[in-house]
């Protein structure tokens, strides 16, 4: 094949692949819808940002450069808040080892860096560090919204008040914070609308208790993409954290939190071989590259590893990548499908939607961002790690 013969006039054809492409116009526009949904409810969006892990994202997806915005790992709470935001929830429970970290983080660039617990055991090591250290910890209760993970139940009035009152003696009690984690399994309008109410219900319930107890909960924080993107009432609620919405994929289109032609995430890849007689394109974009989730499996619409599209991102009709290995990518047809397979010869490049954003973007360091179709040279580092 003759030099250049896969040169193209939207640059991407000087990236090494595989690697990471974010649409920061679809990016931009996911924002701006959940945005104004959330505003029409009157609650603030705190961005979850454990699935971008960008500072450049985090920017768009903030209503201010200091926040707020909520985190997963320690070592997100560290890359943003050295980036200047200063209004986190690291929203996973925590262990007592990990408290002097947090205090670093608040103490190291002035965050203000709330926890999230759901035992008396936590909170006891809460008190005693806050009394310390001479940091009065602002903590969250978790509560349980569906019973999917963690939290307290949002009915359990006596757990709930003795931890808030264990709190008071050292802690600063925040509020509650609630994850409706079942809505990712739901797909139909009706059920997720139920999961969104359901899971403001909680929280409501669980926010009385404290108050009625004489206990401060001037948070009420609930968040998932499903239920933020299907709410239709969010009275009683202050906040909420959704992360994955702004960038979208497969899973959550299988859910219909978004459409396929919304999501902002592609991974990159070069076709390095065919199976001809099996119909296989081998590309050099494996599961390293696109994660081991198959999480549409267990949907309506089996995606394999990811969607195939061209590089204008649109998708080839039925042409999925349907086995990986470490560093190949099996792209075939969907079983049964009578569409035509693509005549992409070695060299050619593929841009794959992923089954699940966190996943595969944890696979690599960077974003090569893309605008109006073209690549525009900015590169966004992302962070991975705890």
């Amino acid at each position: 094949m003759a030099d250049g013969q896969f040169t193209r006039p939207d640059g991407f054809d000087g990236l090494e692949t595989p690697c990471l492409l974010l649409d920061a116009d679809r990016l931009t526009a996911n924002v701006a819808t959940m945005r104004a949904g959330l505003d029409r409810l009157g609650v603030t969006l705190r961005p979850h940002l454990k699935t971008a892990k960008s500072l450049d994202v985090a920017r768009i997806a903030m209503a201010s450069p200091s926040g707020p915005a909520t985190v997963s790992t320690l070592r997100e709470a560290e890359h943003f808040a050295e980036g200047g935001v200063r209004d986190l929830i690291y929203a996973v429970g925590i262990a007592p080892q990990k408290l002097d970290r947090v205090g670093a983080i608040r103490r190291r660039w002035g965050a203000d860096l709330a926890i999230v617990l759901d035992s008396i055991e936590q909170a006891n090591a809460v008190v005693a560090w806050s009394r310390r250290t001479g940091d009065p910890m602002p903590v969250l209760i978790e509560v349980d919204a569906d019973g999917h993970r963690s939290g307290v139940d949002p009915r359990d009035a006596d757990t709930l008040v003795a931890i808030g009152r264990v709190l008071s003696d050292g802690a600063s009690l925040r509020g509650v914070l609630l994850h409706a984690g079942d809505s990712y399994g739901l797909t139909e309008p009706a059920a997720l609308k139920a999961a969104a109410e359901a899971e403001r219900a909680a929280a409501v319930a669980a926010a009385a208790i404290l108050r009625g107890a004489g206990l401060p909960c001037p948070v009420v924080s609930v968040g998932s993409t499903p239920t933020a993107r299907y709410a239709d009432n969010l009275d009683g609620i202050t906040e909420v954290r959704a992360g994955v919405f702004m960038i979208g994929d497969l899973f959550q289109a299988g859910v219909g939190s978004c459409r396929i032609d919304e999501i902002a995430l592609t991974v990159l890849t070069t076709v390095i071989g065919h199976q001809r007689e099996k119909g296989w394109i081998i590309t050099d974009a494996g599961w390293m590259a696109l994660s081991r989730d198959r999480g549409t499996a267990r949907q309506a619409v089996d995606q394999g590893y990811g969607i195939a599209c061209d590089m204008a991102g649109q998708p080839y009709p039925d042409l999925i990548v349907r086995d990986a290995n470490q560093e190949h990518g099996i792209v075939a047809l969907r079983p049964g499908s009578s569409a035509p397979l693509p005549d992409l010869p070695i060299g050619a490049r593929l841009r794959i939607l992923p089954n699940h954003a966190c996943a595969t973007g944890a696979q690599h360091d960077r974003y090569h961002v893309v605008a109006d179709g073209r690549l525009t040279g900015a590169v966004w580092p992302r962070i991975n790690g705890w």
